[in-house]
């Protein structure tokens, strides 16, 4: 392409002008008083649940110390919400309150009406070649930074494997946090082996989150074992590894989904005390805890509690 310098100065060309128009020249983006900085970085916290103010320098491409301060800036706005990690207190999670999600959605309404009026005067086709162009010509800029890496899917059903890896998951997640041994261990591999047994039923689904051909999360919701009408949330598990990236948030969302789709009247789910970022996770898709209780069926007493999310 050195040799076909024109091409190039009218991409330059084209690129500055979509910067102009899409607003990136003022000091505030998309009808809001934030930097352009600042609103990519309330999408990114709301696309990532529990981010780490690290990880999102890296998708951003901001030195830390910017994003550092432009974060201490949210916080103080009452729009970002800083908590210790569920396993390193040290390692802070970034969230969203209730004003900065109401923010993000009125972000999300007016970059839609930007786009929506653009795109109102092209042809479909036309429609299609500028999102074609898009891609491309974001993903060969993407190319000079670091090796991306492999995407992380969302896929349904039973695969080889998935029994054991699950139960892995699980033991050796709630050996380290909780103590949980052998007993618990029997208890998650024997009835996961009886739940697949019933995917055949449309009441019953299972997803893996897979991160190349690794699976590092899971969820499911069984139809059956509660009653007509409600769904039993469970084996929500995401690896150590990448917990705070919004890989929860995704498997989360896929199985409430299904939730909805097939019209279940309540879900719950069953967890215990103390594990901070799960339950907020919970609560920020609709979930109230309804009941706690002490018991004992995982091997060592904890206080053991039920959420229950109705239909919207």
């Amino acid at each position: 392409m050195s040799g076909s310098p024109p091409i190039i100065e009218l991409v330059r060309e084209a690129s500055r002008q979509l910067v102009r128009e899409l607003g990136f020249m003022h000091e505030s983006l998309a009808g809001t008083d934030l930097s352009p900085s600042a609103v990519h970085a309330l999408i990114e916290i709301e696309k990532h649940e529990g981010i780490t103010a690290r990880t999102l320098s890296a998708i951003l491409r901001l030195e830390k110390s910017s994003v550092s301060r432009m974060l201490r800036k949210l916080i103080l706005s009452g729009d970002v919400l800083e908590e210790p990690g569920e396993q390193d207190a040290r390692e802070r999670r970034l969230s969203l309150t209730a004003a900065g999600r109401n923010r993000v959605t009125a972000i999300h309404a007016f970059a839609r009406e930007q786009v929506v009026s653009a795109l109102d005067r092209l042809s479909p086709d036309q429609c299609n070649v500028v999102l074609d162009g898009l891609r491309l010509y974001a993903g060969s800029l993407a190319a000079d930074g670091p090796d991306p890496a492999p995407p992380l899917r969302i896929a349904p059903g039973y695969r080889p494997g998935l029994i054991a890896r699950i139960t892995e998951m699980h033991a050796l997640h709630y050996a380290d946090a909780s103590g949980f041994g052998q007993a618990f261990e029997s208890v998650v591999a024997g009835g996961l082996a009886a739940f697949c047994d019933r995917l055949d039923r449309p009441a019953n689904n299972i997803w893996s989150a897979i991160h190349g051909d690794r699976i590092i999360g899971s969820i499911a919701i069984d139809g059956e074992d509660l009653g007509s009408g409600i769904a039993h949330l469970r084996w929500f598990i995401v690896e150590g590894s990448v917990r705070g990236g919004g890989t929860g948030r995704r498997l989360l969302s896929t199985a409430l989904d299904f939730v909805d789709r097939n019209r279940f009247e309540e879900t719950h789910l069953w967890t215990f005390a103390g594990l901070a970022a799960a339950r907020h996770l919970y609560e920020r898709h609709g979930f109230v805890c309804v009941e706690e209780r002490p018991g004992r069926q995982w091997g060592s007493e904890v206080l053991e509690q039920r959420f229950m999310r109705p239909r919207p």
